[in-house]
């Protein structure tokens, strides 16, 4: 059975927020870097990140907030997401500069699915007819897409497994979200400048070049921070499950922005994939609001019996 607990609307406003930047607004800012080194974009990615996040801290008054990643049991777990983000951000960076957007939006299709066998299999999740039946559906979709790419893509993969378990492991640390965010950009900001000073130095850099890459690679920190920060609220207030469903606007707008803007093929059976993933979604959607209503029904009995 679903967890009957309800979850809060900001909660589905951070994750949505999040989504809509990660699906439409990042994959077009990504193409216009398209032409600077993946390397380089990370390494300025994980700069910038930091000293945004390490501004909102101060000027929010939350440092003292990092205390609880000061274990050696949470740390070791943000080092871990750390480098599973660092692999994610990769990975995506290079698959919009080489024109394998829809692979991208195949492998964040496939996350929502992964999210729910992790959940069942570590937080003891469960899914009603309706949500299995959903999931059945967009597997079915992620399958022919599979078969029509003629075998499932290593993007696609890395890009489902690293944030799957990115999402799971940060449900489990005890630390805010920005707060958290910050100790894992720390963790990865000596490879980020080591990266970052080799570039410049070697002549290969475009950071400082122009102003045009410049100010890009900067708002890298913004595009990087924002999001992540939003997601990181999303999953600590949301059922892991729920994280999941609302995961499949990322990699449609993914889809969309590769199709009619950088003008990736697109063919039947892409298109009967996505008919089917977005049924499903409009299933899981229907399933969650049947159990809002019953919760809504219920309630007044509960806190009379109270």
């Amino acid at each position: 059975m679903s967890d009957p607990s309800p979850e809060p609307a900001r909660g589905y406003a951070y994750g949505v927020v999040a989504y809509l930047i990660w699906g439409l607004v990042l994959p077009i800012y990504m193409k216009l870097l398209a032409h600077v080194p993946a390397l380089e974009v990370m390494g300025q990615r994980v700069l910038w990140s930091w000293v945004l996040t390490l501004g909102i801290l101060v000027v929010s008054g939350k440092l003292s907030g990092l205390r609880p990643a000061l274990t050696p049991r949470v740390l070791a777990i943000l080092a871990v997401t750390a480098c599973l983000i660092a692999v994610n951000w990769g990975v995506y960076v290079l698959a919009i500069a080489t024109g394998h957007g829809l692979d991208a939006a195949l492998g964040y299709y496939i996350n929502p699915l992964v999210n729910v066998l992790l959940a069942a299999v570590f937080l003891g999740e469960r899914l009603n007819r309706l949500q299995s039946a959903a999931v059945a559906i967009a597997a079915a979709g992620v399958l022919i897409l599979t078969i029509e790419n003629g075998g499932l893509p290593w993007v696609s993969l890395a890009l489902a497994l690293s944030f799957s378990a990115y999402g799971l492991l940060r449900k489990t640390v005890p630390i805010a979200a920005t707060e958290g965010f910050f100790v894992e950009v720390t963790l990865l900001l000596l490879p980020a400048l080591l990266i970052s000073i080799w570039l410049v130095r070697g002549g290969t850099g475009h950071f400082g070049t122009g102003a045009f890459e410049t100010w890009l690679l900067v708002g890298t920190g913004v595009i990087t921070a924002v999001p992540m920060i939003l997601f990181s609220l999303a999953a600590r207030l949301l059922r892991y499950t729920t994280v999941g469903l609302l995961q499949y606007i990322a990699p449609t707008l993914i889809a969309l922005t590769s199709i009619f803007l950088f003008g990736e093929p697109f063919g039947l059976w892409q298109g009967v994939a996505f008919a089917c993933i977005w049924g499903a979604l409009a299933l899981y959607s229907w399933s969650i609001l049947r159990v809002r209503r019953a919760q809504a029904r219920l309630r007044p009995a509960a806190e009379a019996v109270g």
